[in-house]
């Protein structure tokens, strides 16, 4: 039965020539999928090489209780500096839902030093582009922004520092802030 299919097979050109498009399509798709395998896994390992370049000494978020930041709630961060020769990034880090009504949001940044010294910075984050477009990643309803304070800066004085952030912003609550929170890197 083998052999007389075999000789359908020969016999007719046309059966012929689609079964070889269709196995010539099949070994071409297979070798794209291998090579579009092989790019995915070297983009994944460039990722992970880069991202252990920036080593992170600190990274941290604050869950903001139902998406309402209080005037009064303050974000509190305490990170310990052994290094004061190494110079670093401070990134402030918001997540944002998109009903939030502002294309801004202003914070204090309260800085207390291992000497019990106080700084207060005002930051105004941009969130929104003047089209109402949301900035930052993140697909759907929630967006997240990395914001740099302060590039390659060097700590003064060994020990802990306490970072606080306190929104700014002329209302009490604030709808629409999901997380707070702060990422510091050691400089490339």
């Amino acid at each position: 039965m083998l052999t007389t299919w075999l000789n359908i097979f020969k016999q007719n050109r046309q059966l012929h020539t689609i079964f070889f498009l269709f196995s010539h399509s099949y070994v071409k798709e297979l070798t794209m999928n291998r090579k579009a395998s092989k790019f995915v896994l070297f983009l994944s390992m460039v990722f992970v090489l880069y991202a252990c370049n920036q080593e992170s000494i600190y990274d941290e978020q604050i869950k903001i209780d139902h998406s309402s930041w209080y005037k009064d709630e303050v974000a509190r961060f305490d990170v310990i500096i052994s290094d004061t020769l190494q110079p670093y990034d401070f990134y402030l880090n918001i997540r944002n839902s998109t009903d939030y009504r502002y294309s801004n949001l202003y914070v204090f940044l309260i800085t207390k030093f291992p000497n019990n010294n106080l700084t207060k910075d005002t930051i105004e984050c941009i969130l929104a582009d003047r089209e109402g477009r949301w900035l930052g990643k993140g697909w759907g309803a929630v967006k997240e922004n990395t914001i740099l304070l302060s590039e390659r800066m060097r700590f003064p004085l060994k020990g802990k520092y306490e970072f606080m952030i306190q929104h700014a912003m002329r209302v009490d609550t604030l709808k629409g802030i999901r997380d707070v929170g702060i990422r510091i890197v050691k400089s490339e």
